[in-house]
């Protein structure tokens, strides 16, 4: 395989002007590129090949140069290895950290905001984040009585092709990195266990006097998606503290909102093994929930506090005293995950001592004011709701069944990519395809037979509709204090000993 001199002057001039290299590195670089690929040399060619666009990005390059090599059987196709190659070669246009460090701080100094659009530029041009793939997700909204919501099918993450997936039962695993979010995953070159990550970079920033790194998120599912990790490795955990960091956080980038998963399962996030956030700059369904219900908490005069017009059960409180409000979630965290009340299902601890409440905590700033949103979260099961009382029952899970983290509790679903091809054969029974076995669809897609009138033209909106009404069942589901009015005034119960207890 020969790489192409005009390509190769373009990746060139991209890893000067973006990378640490200055006109000097220019060879240096080029032969870079021919060990990563395994490739013979350069074709002196002075036109661009046909295949690819005639102002072609860095990864433009570099998925031609990967596609090339295959063909000519200089590299392995399979998806891992792809990925280990192509994060190798976008190492060469991305600073090494210190250096992205340096410049991301030399923009904070500007402006918060100079800083993550520098930031966040660099994590595209280099192909960590994959803007490609996010476009492939199917976006809408639906409206509600809670408002609009934001419905996503993910189809951003490629599935692991058969090969890679013999390949990983076969493979001996590793202790290092020891997850995901570990901060030794930048520059780690991956396997196939683990994902490639050379073009990798992290900035390092302190909450509260703790070491914490910011990375973007690859497969974005809201704008500038992106984490915040603890730089230990360790377990998930809503306390005090974490409250300090989420306002710390948002001290220092006022631009981002900040949340967290939840710390226990059922209904905490994916990756319970390391403590870590989500931020970005997005602003969520739940954002723009109407305020129902304000109460006083007299020991914290500062601090507005209300109920949420939404699906889960959520406390808003804002007020321009950090320290206070600290003190007012705090407070409210540990009258939570302390309080039972039978009447509707809720229960602080089993028998043998088992803690089953927590929070999802979410902070920004806004109109001049800090706020924190509290909303409350009760992993418990039974024999009618195996899968927790307050996860999505069994009826809905034909569309979402899997736990609801700071996403979803926001407003907006992240469905799984089955859903793309289920929806189609869904749609052609609604109009007239009886002999297509819609399996854990087909009570659903009965009930809208016998409510809409559906035709070719409208069969398209009914069931984004009817999806948006599905994953609103979900949160309410996941609610737990139901928008009844029982459940509503039971909730009221719990506020009342917030405002006796003081």
């Amino acid at each position: 395989m020969l790489l192409e001199q005009q390509l190769v002057n373009r990746f060139v001039a991209f890893a000067i002007k973006y990378g640490d290299f200055e006109n000097e590195d220019a060879i240096y670089i080029q032969n870079r590129l021919l060990a990563i690929l395994n490739a013979e040399g350069i074709d002196q060619k002075l036109s661009m090949p046909d295949s690819i666009n005639s102002a072609p990005s860095p990864n433009d390059i570099t998925q031609y140069w990967i596609q090339q090599a295959i063909e000519q059987q200089m590299i392995e196709d399979a998806l891992y290895n792809k990925e280990i190659i192509e994060a190798q070669i976008l190492d060469l246009i991305t600073p090494k950290p210190s250096m992205i460090n340096q410049r991301f701080f030399e923009a904070y100094k500007e402006a918060p905001q100079n800083a993550t659009d520098y930031f966040y530029e660099i994590s595209k041009l280099n192909h960590y984040v994959k803007e490609d793939a996010i476009a492939n997700n199917i976006n809408y909204e639906v409206s509600t009585e809670y408002g609009d919501i934001e419905i996503t099918i993910n189809l951003s993450k490629p599935e692991k092709d058969a090969k890679q997936i013999t390949l990983a039962k076969e493979a001996k695993s590793s202790a290092y990195p020891q997850c995901a979010l570990c901060i030794e995953n930048e520059g780690y070159k991956g396997s196939v266990l683990q994902a490639a990550r050379t073009n990798h970079r992290i900035i390092r920033i302190e909450l509260d006097n703790e070491h914490f790194g910011f990375q973007y998120s690859p497969y974005a599912y809201f704008q500038e998606h992106s984490i915040v990790l603890s730089e230990q490795h360790e377990p998930m955990k809503i306390n005090k503290q974490t409250f300090k960091n989420l306002l710390a956080f948002i001290d220092q980038f006022p631009h981002y909102f900040i949340g967290s998963n939840a710390d226990i399962p059922l209904v905490g996030g994916s990756i319970l093994s390391h403590n870590h956030y989500q931020t970005g700059r997005h602003t969520f369904p739940m954002d723009k929930a109407r305020e129902l219900d304000r109460f006083s908490l007299v020991q914290f005069p500062s601090v507005e506090a209300s109920i949420l017009k939404w699906p889960m059960s959520v406390i808003r409180l804002k007020s321009a005293d950090k320290n206070e409000l600290i003190e007012a979630a705090t407070f409210i965290m540990d009258g939570w995950n302390r309080y039972s009340d039978e009447t509707v299902q809720i229960k602080a601890f089993s028998n043998n001592g088992e803690r089953h409440h927590t929070i999802t905590p979410i902070a920004r700033y806004r109109n001049g004011l800090y706020e924190l949103d509290v909303v409350l979260r009760d992993n418990q099961t039974s024999n009618e709701y195996p899968d927790g009382i307050f996860h999505p029952h069994q009826d809905v899970q034909h569309i979402k069944k899997e736990n609801i983290g700071l996403i979803e509790v926001m407003g907006t679903a992240i469905l799984p990519g089955r859903l793309k091809e289920e929806l189609q054969h869904v749609k052609a029974y609604l109009l007239g395809d009886n002999y297509i076995d819609l399996g854990i669809h087909q009570s659903w897609a009965d009930t809208m037979k016998a409510n809409y009138s559906i035709n070719k033209s409208n069969v398209d909106e009914i069931v984004d509709k009817e999806v948006g009404y599905k994953f609103k069942r979900v949160l309410e589901d996941a609610g737990v204090f139901k928008q009844t009015e029982v459940g509503q005034n039971a909730f009221m119960r719990f506020i009342h000993t917030l405002e006796s207890t003081q």
